[in-house]
């Protein structure tokens, strides 16, 4: 299947920001999630479920009144799972100027109705930039399958009774 943009557009209100009247990154990360789970949807045809979020970055502050606008698109396709990268613009209503202001990588894994894993249709590659952004998420995947079950000694203190 060819990788398509899903794009969703929004207007930061005062309920979405913090104190500084900067949209709340819970929010942000909200957005992004929903966008790219769309994304990944739209390839697979079946329900998807996030399974990580990698290389989240908050690059600029999203300020209330700002309209936003995220963008997500299918990176790579492996056996059960695929890659979505995600962007996040504001623009500034009165000056039209867009900054990027967060950016991130989910990876997401199609189920079906009982939970089982399914098998993902391949990802249609066609401009070398598309092969090679496919290139780094495979070398990106190996390097989160590496890592899988290590350096949990963090989750022991959090569980621990106060």
């Amino acid at each position: 299947m060819k990788p398509q943009v899903v794009e969703m557009a929004r207007l930061l209100l005062p309920g979405e920001a913090n104190a500084l009247g900067a949209a709340f990154g819970g929010s942000v990360v909200g957005w992004i999630d929903m966008c790219a789970a769309i994304a990944a949807q739209r390839h697979c045809r079946q329900t998807v479920v996030t399974a990580s979020m990698d290389d989240l970055h908050f690059h600029q502050p999203i300020k209330v009144g700002y309209s936003v606008t995220v963008r997500a698109r299918v990176i790579a396709a492996f056996n059960t799972s695929l890659e979505v990268g995600c962007t996040v613009h504001a623009e500034d209503p009165r000056t039209g100027i867009r900054t990027l202001t967060c950016s991130a990588l989910l990876t997401f894994v199609a189920l079906d109705a009982e939970g089982t894993r399914l098998k993902v249709p391949p990802l249609e590659l066609e401009t070398e930039a598309e092969k090679n952004a496919a290139s780094e998420a495979v070398s990106r995947r190996n390097e989160r399958l590496a890592r899988k079950g290590m350096g949990q000694s963090w989750l022991e203190l959090l569980n621990r009774s106060p």
